[in-house]
């Protein structure tokens, strides 16, 4: 990361990002039993085991030599290629997005940033045809991207605005619990799925923290 006058994070760089995929990595292994706990009560039961494969490749597939953009758009591809069930293309595409949103760019400084994480949250929900409200995974990045901006505006610097949008996303996945699903399996339950976390929510959650956690 490159520091302003004050010493706080002004950029992340290509490394900050394969790191941020690194700890994702780590941070999903570490929780792939709870998030397929949680997928078994209104799901296929597999989330959390199929998105620790697919960011366990996507860690793999890190290029060694490539800007930011790049570096996201190839571990978006892994994810899609070796995640299972509808996580896959949905968590790629907001890594692919992200990246595409950076360009050719060396550096990503917050403004940039943002720019990404908005462009992710667009193309989950171009892909899944999701809304907030729905129990999905929109329900922790809507909020996550909401935030960020918020911070963004108000002059917060990087980390800060990374940890705002970490801390809402955090907070949208715990709101989730009473809501009735609208989409994907779980809303063949009805009535049914509400009082459960949803595991979307949930892991989003987790890759936004480790983001955080990087900055």
């Amino acid at each position: 990361m490159t520091g302003d006058a004050e010493g706080s994070a002004s950029t992340v760089t290509a490394a900050d990002l394969a790191g941020w995929i690194r700890h994702a990595a780590e941070l999903v292994a570490a929780a792939a039993e709870r998030l397929t706990r949680l997928d078994a009560a209104i799901g296929d039961g597999d989330h959390g085991h199929n998105l620790d494969r697919g960011l366990a490749a996507a860690v793999a597939a890190l290029p060694a030599d490539a800007p930011p953009g790049k570096t996201l758009i190839a571990a978006g591809r892994a994810v899609v290629s070796k995640t299972g069930g509808a996580s896959g293309p949905l968590y790629g595409t907001a890594l692919r997005r992200m990246g595409k949103a950076f360009g050719g760019a060396e550096e990503v400084d917050a403004a940039l940033l943002g720019e990404g994480l908005r462009a992710a949250l667009d193309g989950v929900r171009e892909l899944g045809q999701a809304a907030g409200g729905d129990k999905t995974m929109v329900d922790a990045l809507v909020p996550a991207a909401a935030a960020y901006e918020e911070a963004l505006a108000a002059g917060t610097d990087l980390a800060g605005c990374v940890r705002a949008a970490a801390g809402a996303a955090e907070k949208g996945a715990e709101e989730t619990v009473p809501m009735q699903a609208r989409k994907g399996r779980a809303s063949y339950l009805g009535p049914r799925s509400a009082g459960h976390m949803d595991p979307g929510a949930a892991s989003t959650a987790l890759i936004l923290r480790a983001l955080a956690d990087v900055v």
